[in-house]
């Protein structure tokens, strides 16, 4: 891997919930510091860094990748100590049983485990059946009274993972999106833009696309490219590859389709060439469901012209995710040369 992955691991090992961001911005406010020409953060928690153009300043480049990770609020503590969840972004419950979890309280971090009854004690059909998110509790190892001082209705609960290299891969928590703001980080530290590039860290999208939304709105710019992963679902359950989304290890993603957006053919088109031209590996997108935050800039101010670049990642939404590294430099590379291309005098009318 050419990039820093003591960084990414960083930004990947920290927690930062929707809503609940705080860590995140430290660590993207320290990044930028001496890359931007001006540092802000709004009343939502997005952070823009902006670098201001050295030909055409006038014309804005917007470029997001979202902090936040999918977690959990707690919304009830029993009188024996238990608590249970309310989902924070879109989990499959199936994955979560005996996971370790941080609990994030008023007075530090507390270690707990997500509940896992033993199969000895349950009958065929609990066995069979489909796990809820309001089936799962928090075990804090602690009495009622205990719990009852630390914890509040309202904490913000994480998963607890390490990042580790495996082989090729990337694995860890919060890949999504961390690994792309890692790469729009490392993107920002390369490029001397002729238009000025804001560099925006967004909040909640995996709750709605909330951060991204109102920044389209305050930023108003003349182009946006949002950074978020997809599926690469190249693994033994989809032997098809016509159902393949992305597969890993074959380059950045340029997206054509996703739940919530179609994007703009003509900045699409740049990037295909952008790509082949800085011979960057890269592969198309068409994913059936889900949104990133593109949507958000497509019409919030108006009509505007958007991209994106993913990276492909396995086992998305589920506390391991992989990324594969050779797709990450590509994404890196593909989103730089793409920005210090950029001039401001291409029409992307349609």
């Amino acid at each position: 891997m050419d990039a820093d992955f003591d960084l990414l691991t960083e930004l990947t090992e920290a927690h930062g919930a929707p809503g609940h961001e705080d860590r995140i911005r430290e660590i993207v406010r320290r990044e930028l510091n001496d890359v931007a020409d001006a540092i802000r953060t709004d009343a939502m928690g997005n952070v823009v860094a902006t670098i201001e153009g050295s030909a055409n300043p006038d014309y804005e480049v917007a470029v997001a990748a979202h902090m936040d990770e999918i977690g959990f609020m707690v919304k009830h503590v029993t009188d024996e100590g238990f608590l249970r969840l309310d989902a924070l972004g879109g989990w499959d419950p199936r994955v979560l049983r005996a996971q370790r979890v941080t609990v994030h309280a008023a007075e530090g971090d507390l270690d707990g485990v997500i509940g896992s009854p033993p199969p000895h004690t349950m009958s065929e059909e609990e066995r069979e059946s489909t796990d809820e998110i309001e089936d799962l509790y928090v075990d804090l190892g602690r009495d009622g009274d205990d719990v009852a001082e630390r914890v509040s209705v309202g904490d913000v609960v994480t998963m607890e993972q390490d990042t580790r290299r495996l082989g090729e891969t990337i694995t860890g928590k919060s890949m999504d999106d961390r690994v792309c703001l890692f790469a729009v980080l490392e993107a920002a530290k390369r490029i001397d833009p002729d238009v000025t590039v804001h560099v925006a860290a967004t909040v909640q999208e995996e709750v709605g696309l909330r951060g991204a939304t109102a920044l389209g709105v305050d930023l108003d710019p003349d182009l946006a490219v949002a950074l978020d992963v997809t599926v690469a679902n190249d693994i033994p359950q989809f032997s098809d590859a016509s159902k393949h989304v992305t597969e890993l290890g074959a380059g950045a993603a340029i997206k054509l389709k996703d739940g919530s957006v179609i994007t703009n053919p003509k900045v699409r088109k740049r990037l295909q060439s952008v790509a082949e031209t800085a011979g960057v590996a890269h592969q198309p997108e068409v994913l059936p469901a889900g949104g990133t935050d593109t949507a958000g800039f497509q019409n919030t101010h108006g009509a505007k012209p958007v991209a994106a670049i993913s990276v492909p990642l396995r086992y998305m939404h589920t506390v391991t995710e992989a990324a594969h590294v050779d797709d990450v430099d590509a994404t890196i590379e593909l989103l730089a040369a793409f920005l210090d291309s950029e001039t401001g005098e291409h029409d992307y009318r349609l």
